[in-house]
């Protein structure tokens, strides 16, 4: 049997805080320990109902006490309650388990004080807004950061001062340095001018930002042969030493840049032969006005991202000669054949064909000028032929007869297109028959009639 001058002492140990109630929910006894100073603050309590120092959301929870308790010997489970004392002024919450006493239905309340673990918890939240609140300036920093590089007209290059790598640049300075900005961002810095070497690159860069006197670094870009100048200024960031670069262009070099770039634009704007850029297997990325009112297009939407093979007559066999012979090359004079609108209406035209190989993006150019007139004026005047033909020709009458002459002539020029209609599709036979207009096999018949054929094809 515990001896009641001890239970309050176990009570407090067992307890921050220790209440007898009625089965009314009035306090009738404070259990607390003389030495702790809430003894004195909550003597007040004793003979008042608990619902009097409870907050509004725990009086709820008190009434569901006093319910449960009447039929219950006690709640298995910790019930929260928050007190509010006016006279004392003081707020805190308390963790409560609950049993039932005594003949009489009173009720014993062992309470654990939550201010600790609620004071943690606030700071907890604290710390979470803080960091919340971190995470949406800087937010906020890098947005203004990349509208910034974004919007500028200038070239900027920020570089690692430990390996020498591009950590970041502006859309200005990708296209000065002739590569994509998803390309350049991690690569070597010294890799995109000409005749540098990473770490002695990266020195001269640090040497002339750090020195008394303001000055720059001339080079030249690998990929575009640009001539610019590099302003280095130093900082430190999170730790790391990086370079900001400022790239310009040579002053007398840029305004012939600027001014070679208006007239090429204007060219192909106002241009009246057709001009129009595809990739590398001719798909059109561009096309001017003249290219569009051969084919009756009303708008370069129509055309772009279509094979310029539709718009010619023989299709992909025609784009398919262009493009091998100027890749392989580099260029294509002069390529005579038919471009063809959505109606099926036909026009001769003449085109020159250049390989653009910058590097990051190849693609192709096509000049293309309609031949209409011309093919007018030469079926109707006859062109003369050369002396030298007359005088050979004229060397054959009277010793064959004229059909034979007329025969002769006509195989001389038969061999001739046929050879070349052979180099243009890279002795593709299918390819040279249809350029010709003739099937397969008599395509086959004449390389046997010619000796056209190789020894090995013939067997």
């Amino acid at each position: 049997m515990i001896e009641p001058d001890f239970l309050p002492g176990i009570l407090s140990a067992a307890s921050d805080l220790a209440f007898v109630l009625s089965k009314t929910g009035i306090v009738t006894s404070v259990v607390l320990d003389e030495d702790q100073p809430e003894r004195e603050r909550l003597s007040h309590w004793v003979g008042r109902s608990m619902r009097d120092f409870l907050a509004v959301d725990s009086q709820s929870k008190f009434d569901d006490i006093l319910t449960r308790m009447a039929d219950e010997w006690a709640i298995s489970t910790p019930v929260e309650l928050n007190h509010v004392d006016e006279e004392a002024s003081w707020t805190y919450p308390v963790s409560y388990t609950v049993h039932r006493v005594g003949p009489d239905g009173d009720i014993l309340l062992l309470g654990r004080d939550l201010r600790i673990v609620a004071e943690t918890q606030q700071q907890l939240v604290q710390a979470q807004i803080a960091l919340e609140r971190g995470y949406e300036e800087r937010r906020e920093y890098d947005a203004r950061y990349r509208m910034l590089l974004a919007s500028t007209s200038d070239a900027f290059l920020f570089v690692s001062a430990s390996d020498g790598r591009i950590r970041d640049l502006n859309a200005p300075a990708a296209n000065l340095l002739g590569g994509a900005r998803d390309e350049l961002t991690g690569a070597p810095v010294a890799q995109e001018f000409k005749d540098r070497r990473r770490g002695e690159f990266v020195e001269n860069l640090v040497s002339l930002a750090l020195s008394d006197v303001s000055s720059e670094l001339a080079v030249q870009t690998r990929r575009s042969r640009r001539d610019v100048l590099i302003t280095p200024t130093v900082f430190r960031a999170a730790g790391e030493r990086l370079i900001l670069c400022r790239l310009t262009v040579e002053a007398g070099r840029h305004q012939v840049n600027d001014r070679l770039t208006h007239n090429l634009n204007l060219l192909f704007a106002k241009g009246t032969d057709g001009m129009v850029f595809t990739d590398t297997k001719g798909i059109v990325e561009a096309a001017n006005e003249a290219f569009l009112e051969l084919i009756d297009a009303a708008n370069v939407s129509e055309v772009k991202g279509r094979s310029l093979g539709d718009f010619m007559a023989r299709g992909q066999i025609d784009l398919s000669v262009v493009l091998e012979n100027a890749m392989r090359s580099g260029h294509m004079r002069i390529y005579s054949t038919k471009m063809t609108n959505e109606f099926g209406t036909r026009t001769p035209v003449e085109m020159s064909v250049v390989h653009l190989n910058n590097g990051a993006k190849p693609a192709m150019g096509f000049l293309i000028r309609d031949a209409s007139r011309v093919e007018a004026v030469r079926s109707a005047v006859q062109m003369p032929v050369p002396n030298m033909a007359d005088h050979n020709v004229a060397e054959l009458v009277g010793s064959a007869t004229l059909k034979e002459i007329v025969a002769e002539t006509n195989d001389v020029i038969e061999k001739m297109c046929i050879e070349t209609a052979v180099e243009l599709t890279r002795n593709n036979r299918a390819a040279a028959a249809e350029m010709l207009g003739l099937s397969r096999q008599s395509l086959y018949v004449k390389l046997r009639k010619y000796g056209l054929l190789k020894k090995d094809e013939d067997s």
